[in-house]
């Protein structure tokens, strides 16, 4: 059996809250069409969701910021990560702005933003590996 180092428990816990967050978004947009359709019920599952998804934000910057002290990076993986970076804040500004949201076109356009910030970062930081 492999040793278990602390860059692997850094690199779990950085997938772990990733998978919480991208994962989250995903299958609560699919949930959301179904659960209109009960009075009060989205909202519910919103609020439930936030309750797990922002800490786990929380783990992807502080992991994050882990994983960039942690090594050189060449400058092509620097630039990339950059990039990654751009996306993290786009996921994480769309989807607070998606909590203050009142109307269902804003809740629409930065739910659609957050998730596509979050897929995007997702890609980015497969390709850092």
């Amino acid at each position: 059996m492999l040793a278990v180092t602390t860059a692997d428990l850094r690199i779990f816990l950085h997938i772990l809250a990733a998978t919480i967050w991208v994962g989250g978004q995903i299958t609560l947009g699919a949930l959301v069409p179904v659960l209109r359709g009960y009075e009060g019920v989205t909202k519910l599952a919103a609020q439930r969701f936030n309750m797990v998804a922002w800490p786990a934000f929380a783990v992807l910057v502080l992991t994050g910021i882990w994983n960039m002290t942690s090594g050189d990076l060449s400058d092509p993986a620097q630039r990339t990560l950059q990039v990654k970076l751009v996306f993290v804040v786009l996921s994480g500004v769309a989807a607070f702005l998606h909590t203050l949201a009142k109307s269902k076109a804003g809740l629409a356009v930065w739910g659609a933003l957050g998730a596509v910030g979050a897929l995007a970062a997702l890609f980015f930081g497969v390709q850092l590996g």
